[in-house]
């Protein structure tokens, strides 16, 4: 069989050709062969023009409402620290005008710094009967006016923590004098002159008492 196929070679290959072009026949009217799957093309998401400007303008828009959001809000804050610039320069206003027509009691106060300073020489001494004698008694005259004066012209909750702070230290420089306490008498004296130093500080009195 070998060397029939061999001496006509003619003959093999047309029956093979035959045979092939019946296999590719049968094969394509079959089910059996794998077809290729079908994909759909990878096209990008169609956006009409009109979707795409409605996009834009709602953008837009919102960027438009929060800006304006946040210039209110901006606007809120300038008048609110517009009104508190208003109302602290129409306090300091009525502040000096009562100062500046409270002319008896700063010499009540004019009297204070007098009588401190007499007292802090004395105690500078070690002369505390020189001291409590100007001093006087806790019901002095020089003291009751100053109490008025002090209450009279203090308006701030800082202001009026200032006067009981000198009052305070007062009772102990007092008591200290009283007791021939120096050391005690010293840190009174200091805290007494101190409190009413800031507390003329605080209601713009500075300029117009002397001896500070």
């Amino acid at each position: 069989m070998a060397a029939n196929f061999l001496s006509n070679p003619t003959t093999f290959l047309q029956s093979s050709s035959s045979s092939l072009t019946s296999q590719k026949q049968h094969t394509v009217k079959g089910t059996s062969v794998c077809k290729p799957v079908c994909r759909l093309p990878n096209y990008p998401p169609h956006i009409s023009k009109r979707s795409l400007s409605i996009n834009l303008t709602s953008l837009f828009l919102l960027s438009l409402t929060g800006n304006a959001n946040a210039a209110i809000l901006e606007a809120d804050d300038d008048l609110e620290l517009l009104e508190k610039v208003k109302q602290d320069r129409k306090k300091r206003i009525e502040k000096q005008t009562v100062l500046n027509s409270a002319n008896k009691d700063k010499e009540y106060l004019q009297d204070v710094i007098y009588k401190l300073s007499k007292v802090g020489q004395a105690i500078e001494n070690n002369d505390l009967p020189s001291a409590g004698s100007i001093l006087g008694q806790t019901d002095a005259d020089w003291l009751k006016k100053a109490n008025a004066a002090l209450s009279q012209l203090s308006s701030s909750a800082e202001e009026k923590a200032e006067v009981d702070t000198f009052n305070s230290s007062l009772t102990s420089l007092y008591s200290s004098v009283t007791k021939n306490d120096i050391e005690g008498s010293k840190t009174a004296f200091v805290d007494s002159a101190s409190a009413f130093e800031k507390w003329t500080t605080l209601t713009g009195l500075t300029g117009q008492l002397k001896g500070l």
